[in-house]
């Protein structure tokens, strides 16, 4: 693990001259996987700096580590945050969660009354976004917007999404519903205060965790079947 702990903030102009060496390592790791969104161009790097719309994570010597950007569709009724990329040498080391959590709260500070989504195949960003509030939805809850699904065409399982209508795909959809939060949390205090114990968040954990561990096998078991039905088309 790299000690030299990265400062994860908001990304500005000033940040424009990293845009290249993002964008390069974005379309790298979307190879090495073999899924994912590969290519975003350095220019619309650069314009989500000019917008604030994005984190940045730089070490003390000002080496780039990490990075992530905010879309928004529909006239902002849908929020996506896009693009989380971590360096190889600064992966699991929770550089990844701090700036998913950093632009998570920019993107509820901006948009607090638009849904907050994303499509991932990475169970560590599921558990990262579940521990935000995000919760597994089918597509058929995320935006329609066009300009959002054309943005797909760069990815390699793009032919599964298109075979399955956009219907479903190798990605798993997650959804934050700003209304359904606070409804939650409000039925979480009360349910609280009426057992009188703050021992409701030992439990929620010991839900999730073994919520987490079911969702886990499902996540796998869907990536199966489809990559099954894949082959069987191009045979």
């Amino acid at each position: 693990m790299n000690e030299n702990k990265p400062i994860v903030r908001l990304a500005t102009p000033a940040d424009k001259h990293y845009a290249e060496q993002i964008a390069t390592e974005m379309e790298v790791s979307a190879k090495a996987r073999g899924t994912g969104i590969a290519k975003r161009s350095p220019d619309y790097i650069r314009q989500k700096m000019e917008e604030g719309k994005a984190v940045i994570a730089l070490t003390d010597d000002g080496s780039w580590v990490g990075f992530c950007y905010i879309e928004e569709w529909e006239h902002h009724k849908y929020v996506a945050n896009s693009g989380l990329i971590v360096v190889p040498a600064f992966r699991k080391t929770g550089v990844a969660t701090e700036i998913k959590r950093k632009i998570f709260e920019l993107s509820r500070q901006k948009y607090p009354n638009s849904k907050i989504f994303g499509l991932t195949t990475g169970l560590a960003v599921m558990k990262i976004n579940s521990d935000l509030g995000y919760e597994p939805v089918t597509y058929s809850e995320l935006t329609n917007d066009e300009a959002f699904w054309k943005g797909c065409q760069s990815c390699v399982n793009y032919d599964i999404l298109m075979s399955k209508d956009r219907k479903n795909c190798l990605c798993t959809a997650m959804l934050f519903d700003p209304v359904e939060a606070a409804e939650k949390q409000q039925l979480q205090q009360s349910a609280a205060q009426q057992n009188g114990a703050a021992t409701p968040g030992k439990d929620q954990k010991r839900h999730f965790k073994d919520n987490f561990s079911l969702f886990g096998r499902w996540i796998r078991f869907k990536q199966y079947v489809l990559l099954k039905a894949s082959k069987k088309r191009k045979v």
